[in-house]
């Protein structure tokens, strides 16, 4: 199963609902609150140096976007197998 990174902050709808459809498909992943711990917002500036919105998800160390990739993602049917490891 393929790492799963979110970079999310509190009281954003857009990472509440990249958690929920990961969660609902039954997928691990680690929430890296840039508010809580700013080594994250560091992580994330240093892989993604003009992220200025949250969420930001990586997979696998690729970035995918944010909460609206990833609905694109997952109902392409290439989420799957992207988590999977899976090639197309």
């Amino acid at each position: 199963m393929a790492k799963i990174e979110v970079f999310s902050g509190p009281s954003c709808g857009y990472c509440a609902n990249a958690k929920a459809l990961l969660e609902g498909k039954g997928l691990a992943y680690l929430d890296r609150d840039i508010s809580l711990h700013p080594k994250h917002r560091v992580e994330l500036l240093r892989r993604l140096p003009r992220a200025r919105t949250i969420p930001q998800i990586f997979i696998a160390g690729e970035h995918i976007g944010g909460s609206e990739d990833l609905r694109l993602l997952d109902e392409s049917g290439k989420l799957d197998k992207l988590v999977s490891g899976a090639s197309e």
